[in-house]
């Protein structure tokens, strides 16, 4: 490969992948052209981006960003993913399909978060974690906690004098009813 072309390549990479900070690096060799086409239409629905990459020249793409740590002991053929809501839903997504048998031999690599590298193990641990939305979901909980409870004891009491107010008011009611009635027969 010219020096020109290296050159175009790495560019390439450079421009594709500009502002990435986490991603996970994935080997798709042994996959037939079907199911990588299924592999790729799957990812693209979740807004997952994969790349088949030349180690040597993504490591020279990608010095001087957050990237550059993913690319410093991997051999082999390689693919990088990146993209998705967070890096949680990309590695959850990467070991549901490295767990699928009809993807096999699909597999974690390793990767990098904010510019720390990963091993594959650390790639399925955080694909254990909380997605983001999970996340949220989770705090509004804990937030709308407090919150319920507040609202629970200050109606509390003002339900229970209510119910007692109107049950005074139900026997005078049924008491006046009742003097009225009485009236009535006496007078008779």
């Amino acid at each position: 490969m010219s020096k020109y072309v290296k050159q175009l390549i790495t560019e390439h990479y450079r421009r594709r992948l500009e502002g990435v900070d986490s991603a996970v690096l994935v080997n798709v060799i042994g996959l037939d052209a079907n199911r990588t086409r299924r592999l790729r239409r799957e990812l693209a629905d979740k807004n997952i981006r994969l790349m088949v990459v030349k180690n040597t020249l993504a490591a020279r793409a990608f010095r001087g960003t957050p990237l550059e740590k993913a690319f410093e002991n991997i051999s082999g053929p390689t693919a990088i993913c990146w993209g998705g809501e967070d890096i949680v839903t990309l590695a959850k997504e990467v070991m549901r399909f490295a767990k699928d048998e009809d993807f096999a031999p699909f597999t974690a690599k390793g990767g990098v978060l904010e510019g720390e590298p990963l091993t594959p193990q650390q790639v399925e641990e955080i694909s254990k974690w909380p997605s983001r939305q999970e996340l949220l979901a989770q705090l509004a909980a804990r937030l709308m906690g407090p919150a319920s409870t507040l609202m629970n004891a200050l109606a509390g009491p003002g339900s229970t004098l209510a119910g007692q107010l109107k049950q005074l008011a139900e026997g005078e009611k049924a008491g006046s009813e009742g003097d009225s009635g009485s009236a009535e027969t006496g007078a008779s």
